[in-house]
């Protein structure tokens, strides 16, 4: 099946342009949807991606309707070539089914790889650098006599947990997750 799929970004657009094209093509079926392209919700794109199956095709007019960034398209294509689905887009005379268009996702694959490599390593340099100063990472430790003040002002049952809460400076979180620590040293 050969799916369309069109998109504007405000009401006061029309998807006619884009419509004409993917009929043009004699797609199946046309998901259409007016939304900014920076909204990560797009119900009629979701509903499209339930829809295909290995060999099926979608095409749509041009690279940026479909996709609200570089990364959000790579992701778009990674899972279309998972899916055995062909991608075409007209305006850009790209189509998966063909050599070139097959080559241009691998590379755009392969540049979303190097760049989480990337990522990878920025982070790992970032705390080889921090531990050369001292820091390892992870919360902080709260000091012992405030977590003891807070556990004791929670056994006693005359305050609330607002109130320990402010009184200890601590988060709800931190509050019941030494609560639950104190508790299973108690029960083996």
């Amino acid at each position: 099946m050969i799916f369309g799929y069109a998109r504007v970004s405000t009401e006061d657009q029309n998807l006619n342009l884009q419509i004409d094209a993917l009929e043009k093509y004699e797609v199946d079926r046309i998901f259409k949807e007016k939304v900014t392209g920076a909204n990560k919700e797009r119900p009629e794109l979701k509903e499209m991606e339930k829809l295909l199956r290995k060999g099926d095709s979608v095409v749509i007019y041009k690279l940026d309707r479909i996709s609200r960034s570089t990364k959000h398209l790579i992701e778009l294509s990674e899972k279309f070539e998972e899916l055995g689905v062909n991608f075409v887009s007209l305006q850009d005379n790209l189509d998966t089914s063909t050599s070139m268009g097959k080559f241009f996702f691998r590379v755009m694959a392969s540049l979303a790889e190097l760049e989480r490599d990337i990522i990878i390593e920025r982070t790992n340099a970032g705390l080889k650098a921090a531990r050369a100063r001292g820091r390892l990472g992870g919360r902080p430790k709260k000091n012992s006599s405030t977590i003891n003040m807070a556990l004791k002002m929670y056994d006693s049952k005359e305050y609330t947990i607002p109130q320990i809460l402010e009184a200890a400076k601590i988060s709800k979180s931190t509050l019941y997750r030494y609560i639950n620590k104190r508790e299973t040293k108690i029960c083996p």
